[in-house]
């Protein structure tokens, strides 16, 4: 049979590719002209309730569960239960009539299956919302309320219950909090446990076997179709048609009933059997519902691949075989018709089938403009670092903005971290923000084989992507605030949501930058190849922002040197609103320092402070300290290096590495050196050394954006022995530093004082958010 299939697989691929898209071009020739049908709008009754529980031979399980049913429905006289028995050899059905008199028995004299029980039990049904559930189903006592009240939205199809094991040791593989999406040519579904979501969320599907449903839109969309039978996938069936009629499936946790998993399917059927169904079922899927050839197209390579792959490595699950191809081709004439008539049906395309039960979309999709006013917006921000304690540039500006932007809107924050003994630390945002939720990134391996940069595949994270989604609904937020390029993976399609991404740095120009400071030949062509990476990512990504913060217009300057002369995203570039510091935090000191000390500071995760510090001790400090013996470099920063590499300056260099207060240092040293030689972006560390008054001398690149004429703010300089040259000339001549160092403060106050920049942030954002809704008539005309 294996060999027979092999030869005759290319056929059934020719022929199941040249079916759906002669199918297609006769749909467009024929209904390409006629809208589909009006989605039903009308509103069901949710006053009560018809509970649907097909049955096949499970006598056992109606005993020990139909009873948590009868009693959690017996308030509501108007309420009623059906079971459907499909054919029983166990007298299921004998027993329900002379056990349980007040439920109605639906007995049918053939084996229907899961579809067609259910849905002659929809057919039976008396009122508008029907709860199917499984036989081996245990409801809460209060179980139905809550779904009852998803009903209110006359687009709602669907309301999911949560779902417990009967057995807490068991692995959680089914909640109700169903999630899919399109990944290598084919669907893939999941259930997520979430206990941040009380109350109503969107969801990818309603179970079968745990939802309730609005029977007259069930019925317009054909029921449960028996192409999929004899069991698994209707339901998702059902739901992404749902979605591509315009309807609404929700999820609702406070609607709780507990499951035997494959209580009835497992005792019939082997692991094997159920395996050959879904494989077969999830190819039907796709040939039905898929109408964008750019989804199905890959769909038939990566199915037929994955087929052949099995036949010479190994049958896998979720990964198809030629079985599984043979019984779906097996069927190709019915899921014609089922694709026709659910072309005919739907309303929105499959991109946006896939996007709306993700809950920012959903949140953006539905944004309903009478209820959207509120006089605080609401911003998400999310990094992909810990926040706090800020030991980096980039970890000082996120704290003093979120500090800032927290009295002027309504702030939640998303942070990855590293490990979860930053989590403590980070409890801190929550005393000034409206939430916080933190995320430990587990590592990921680097892959040269990838198109996407290394420095964003390590941020690739689905959990982090559905807490975004989540997030977005829950606070009704209204701006996606993204730190640093890696995020910018997470700019998605909002109408009405503005999302906004902060470059610390250009990613790509720090790459550029350091590539002469790489340590051998392999390093500098991997760096050459991570560069061409992302030029192509960062500039494709960019396009699809609302707004492009970065730093200086140094920064912007470079980075429209890249685009079209004429284009949206120039437009776009913003600089002098997020790059600053709490000025009134430090204290200016110019006098009173430790006489001949110099600081460098820098966290040494960063590449370019390592790079910096070996240029400064290697080529700048022995001309210091030949010149000025008792001078004497100190240290500073996270994940300082270790001292033995530079164990023939030891005299003259002191490593202190993290201090909990990095004003400390800014007012006791006589003089700040930033050499820094590659790298993009804004250094924080010469904003707060300007506040401090300590005086400075720095490369040009170090002090890009800050000072463009030497002396005005700082001594700059870029050759080792310019470099030492000033330094001394800080040491011999005070006054002039103090001068110098003045000028600097007056700068720092004037132009980068962070409650002035954050109050200008805040209008930037206003403007997004109308400029993103035109037509609204209720948002403010500007901040409040």
């Amino acid at each position: 049979m294996t060999v027979f299939l092999l030869l005759l697989s290319p056929l059934m691929l020719l022929a199941a590719v040249l079916s759906l898209a002669l199918t297609d071009l006769l749909w467009r020739i024929c209904g390409a002209g006629s809208p589909p049908a009006a989605a039903s709008q009308a509103a069901p009754l949710p006053a009560s309730a018809t509970v649907v529980i097909p049955n096949w031979n499970g006598r056992d399980l109606l005993e020990q569960y139909l009873p948590s049913v009868v009693a959690a429905l017996s308030n509501n006289p108007n309420n009623e239960i059906i079971v459907v028995d499909n054919a029983s050899e166990d007298g299921s059905a004998e027993f329900v009539r002379r056990a349980f008199p007040q439920v109605n028995l639906l007995s049918l004299d053939r084996n229907l299956g899961f579809g067609g029980g259910s849905n002659a039990g929809f057919s039976a049904a008396k009122n508008d919302i029907v709860v199917l559930l499984n036989s081996d189903m245990q409801v809460s006592p209060d179980f139905l309320p809550p779904l009852l009240e998803g009903f209110r939205d006359e687009r709602v199809f669907a309301v999911s219950c949560q779902i417990f094991f009967r057995d807490p040791a068991k692995l959680r593989e089914e909640t109700g909090l169903t999630q899919g999406w399109w990944q290598d040519g084919g669907l893939k579904v999941r259930h997520r446990a979430d206990s941040g979501i009380a109350d109503l969320f969107p969801c990818f599907y309603g179970g079968g076997g745990s939802c309730a449903f609005d029977r007259r839109k069930f019925l317009e969309l054909g029921g449960f179709d028996e192409l999929l039978a004899p069991f698994y996938l209707e339901d998702t069936d059902l739901g992404y048609m749902a979605w591509k009629r315009g309807w609404k499936v929700l999820y609702q946790p406070r609607s709780i009933v507990y499951h035997e998993h494959r209580g009835t399917i497992g005792k019939r059927f082997t692991d094997s059997q159920i395996q050959a169904v879904l494989k077969k079922n999830y190819l039907l899927f796709c040939w039905k519902n898929i109408h964008d050839w750019r989804l199905l197209a890959p769909h038939f390579f990566f199915s037929y691949g994955g087929a052949l792959l099995s036949l010479a490595s190994g049958d896998v699950p979720g990964r198809a075989n030629l079985d599984g191809w043979w019984r779906a081709f097996r069927q190709l004439p019915r899921a014609i018709r089922s694709r026709w008539r659910a072309r005919s049906l739907a309303v929105v395309d499959d991109a946006e089938a896939f996007r709306r039960p993700l809950g920012g979309y959903f949140r953006d999709r539905f944004w309903d403009d009478r209820l959207e006013a509120s006089p605080t917006l609401r911003v998400l921000f999310v990094s992909p670092y810990p926040i706090c304690p800020p030991i980096h540039g980039g970890g000082v500006f996120m704290y003093q903005t979120l500090r800032e932007l927290a009295k002027l809107a309504t702030v939640h924050v998303v942070a990855m971290l590293d490990q979860p003994s930053q989590a403590p630390a980070q409890e801190e945002l929550r005393s000034f923000c409206a939430s916080a939720e933190f995320l430990v990134r587990p590592p990921t391996p680097a892959s040269l084989g990838s198109m996407r940069p290394h420095a964003v595949s390590e941020f690739a994270n689905d959990d982090l992507d559905w807490l975004i989604h989540r997030q977005i609904y829950l606070h009704q937020i209204d701006v996606v605030q993204l730190e640093y390029t890696p995020l910018g993976q997470y700019v998605r399609a909002y109408r009405h949501i503005p999302t906004i991404l902060f470059e610390h740095d250009i990613y790509f120009q720090s790459i550029a930058r350091g590539l002469a400071h790489m340590p051998g030949t392999l390093a500098r062509i991997k760096a050459r190849y991570e560069y061409l990476r992302a030029l192509r990512y960062e500039l494709g990504m960019l396009r699809r922002c609302d707004r492009v913060q970065v730093c200086t217009r140094e920064n912007g300057d470079y980075l429209a040197g890249f685009l079209p002369r004429k284009g949206a995203l120039r437009d776009r570039l913003q600089a002098g609103l997020r790059a600053g510091i709490d000025t009134a935090r430090y204290d200016f000191s110019p006098g009173g320092r430790e006489p001949d000390t110099m600081l460098f500071l820098g966290s040494f995760r960063h590449g370019p402070n390592v790079v910096a510090l070996d240029w400064f001790v290697n080529e700048v400090l022995p001309s210091i300290v030949a010149r000025r013996p008792q001078a004497r470099l100190v240290v500073v920063g996270a994940d300082a290096p270790p001292r033995h590499p530079y164990a023939d300056r030891a005299p003259a260099i002191e490593i202190r590495g993290f201090v909990e207060d990095i004003r400390d240092p800014l007012g006791r040293y006589a003089m700040f050196v930033c050499p820094v030689r590659s790298g993009s972006g804004i250094r924080v560390k010469l904003l707060e050394a300007f506040a401090s008054g300590i005086p400075v001398v720095s490369t040009r690149l170090g002090a890009e954006g800050l000072a463009r004429q030497d002396g005005e703010f700082c001594w700059l300089a870029d050759q080792p022995e310019a470099f030492a040259d000033d330094v001394l000339r800080i040491f011999d001549d005070q006054p002039l530093a103090a001068e110098m160092a003045a000028r600097a403060r007056a700068e720092v106050v004037a132009n980068w004082d962070m409650a002035a920049i954050t109050a200008r942030l805040v209008e930037s954002y206003w403007d997004a958010v109308r400029e993103k809704n035109p037509t609204s008539t209720t948002l403010p005309r500007g901040p409040l």
